[in-house]
């Protein structure tokens, strides 16, 4: 049986390794490509593993000594994505993994190159989804979302009458901090926001979870794939995080998708046609029976103020872009120690009152170019904010 090739956008990352493990244990894909950035280690040993065609490098200091490392070999290695559809033919399947907006271009660019997508990136969804929906329509290529909410709504989607749903529940573990006292909230440290309870995942993702932002993101992302609007969806704690997505349909009953807070789960369902969990992994599911033991709870929006920006997320043309873009600096400024884990939302607001805001959210966003310049006015007046409360 001929190989299928895919490609992996954001290989180092958790989504890149689970994607990874899911292949090892499996004879369908070779892996034409593998992009990264700046895991020096983690690279050398992918290549060693899974022997891909091409190398895209982003980091210019990891280019250079990855290029240096294998200059006798036949791999292709590339600094950027530019001229990446030169080396290679047709991609069967591409993991879209890149986080933040660095992964929208590159996801534009493979959406023209492969006939599916593997899509776990929201950031790209978020700011750029109406670009890669026309690229995926002239090309005939299939998207498919991975991240676990959005892989279950998809799911539940294919056996229901879209006219027949009432309500869409998107579930939240609730984060670290579920149940820390109010009065401690200013004294988190990047450390505690990184310690996930129930998922492995990386940084930024993991202080979004804690503030709920991933939540905020994810239903703007729900928005975008999905023929619903927003009113239809609500967030909802389920700190078992099992549960991943509930449909309400006007019936009178709901349909749910139960799975391991696992990521191999989407992925290798998204991946493979005859995908079984327990001969895959070796591995008895504990627990997986003791449905009568899951909790569901309201959210509090003192405690998770982020969810009052859903509406402003959704209301202006590129508001999205500059709320996401703007979050990302403050983690970022967060997860260094240069400012509190409450700022993160208390700053979002403030550039929602900055006096461009409103001329910047409705600015188009028709094109790559036009986002990131979106982009960068969000994180310019994010830095703004950050540098004015320091010298106050």
């Amino acid at each position: 049986m001929k190989k299928k090739s895919i490609a992996i956008l954001g290989s180092t990352g958790s989504i890149g390794q689970s994607t990874l493990q899911v292949l090892k244990k499996s004879n369908e894909y070779r892996v034409e490509l593998l992009a990264a950035n700046k895991n020096y280690l983690k690279i050398v040993n992918q290549v060693k593993s899974f022997k891909p065609n091409i190398l895209v490098i982003n980091n210019k200091n990891i280019f250079l000594k990855i290029k240096k490392e294998y200059q006798n070999k036949k791999i292709i290695i590339l600094n950027s994505f530019e001229n990446v559809q030169k080396y290679t033919n047709k991609i069967n399947t591409t993991v879209s993994a890149i986080p933040g907006i660095a992964g929208l271009e590159p996801t534009i660019i493979f959406t023209k190159m492969s006939k599916k997508i593997l899509i776990a990136n929201k950031e790209a969804i978020i700011c750029g989804w109406h670009l890669i929906k026309k690229n995926s329509v002239k090309y005939k290529t299939e998207i498919v979302p991975i991240d676990s909410e959005h892989f279950s709504i998809n799911m539940l989607l294919q056996n229901q009458l879209i006219n027949q749903i009432e309500k869409i529940y998107i579930t939240a573990s609730g984060g670290p901090f579920l149940n820390l006292n109010l009065n401690k909230f200013k004294n988190i440290k990047p450390i505690n926001a990184i310690k996930h309870p129930k998922w492995s995942m990386g940084k930024k993702i993991s202080v979004d979870s804690a503030t709920l932002m991933n939540k905020v993101l994810e239903v703007t992302e729900a928005v975008r794939l999905f023929p619903f609007s927003l009113k239809k969806y609500e967030i909802i704690i389920h700190p078992n995080s099992l549960i991943h997505a509930i449909i309400k349909l006007n019936n009178g009953t709901s349909v749910y998708l139960y799975h391991l807070p696992d990521m191999r789960i989407p992925i290798a369902n998204a991946l493979l046609k005859n995908f079984n969990y327990n001969k895959f992994f070796n591995k008895k599911i504990k627990n997986y029976d003791k449905i009568q033991n899951l909790t569901f709870l309201k959210v509090d929006k003192k405690r998770f103020p982020s969810l009052n920006l859903i509406p402003e997320m959704n209301r202006g043309k590129s508001s999205a872009i500059i709320i996401n873009a703007a979050n990302e600096i403050f983690v970022d400024e967060f997860l260094n120690n240069n400012i509190n884990f409450t700022d993160i939302v208390n700053f979002l607001k403030l550039v929602i009152k900055d006096k461009s805001y409103i001329k910047t959210s409705n600015l188009s966003a028709d094109s790559v170019k036009n986002i990131y310049v979106i982009d960068g006015w969000a994180r310019k007046t994010a830095l703004k904010i950050i540098e004015r409360k320091k010298s106050h």
